[in-house]
């Protein structure tokens, strides 16, 4: 079952680090939102693989929006 990756603020989605079927360990980080001049990383909650990645470097993402999905 694939659990959603959602942002903790508002921002523009600045890097993707792991794309779709990239292994991820609990922790890592998945993609990162600029805000307000800081870096902030969305990380997965478990280890598994990304499945989706529903965004694209420079679009804008509100706080607790789905950036992707991991399985």
């Amino acid at each position: 079952m694939a659990t959603k990756l959602p942002t903790e603020v508002t921002g523009r989605v600045w890097k993707i680090i792991a794309a779709p079927g990239t292994a991820v360990a609990e922790g890592d980080t998945v993609v990162i939102i600029e805000s307000m001049k800081m870096e902030i990383p969305v990380a997965a909650p478990h280890a598994g693989t990304v499945k989706t990645i529903s965004v694209e470097e420079g679009d804008m993402v509100e706080e607790g929006q789905s950036v992707g999905t991991i399985e």
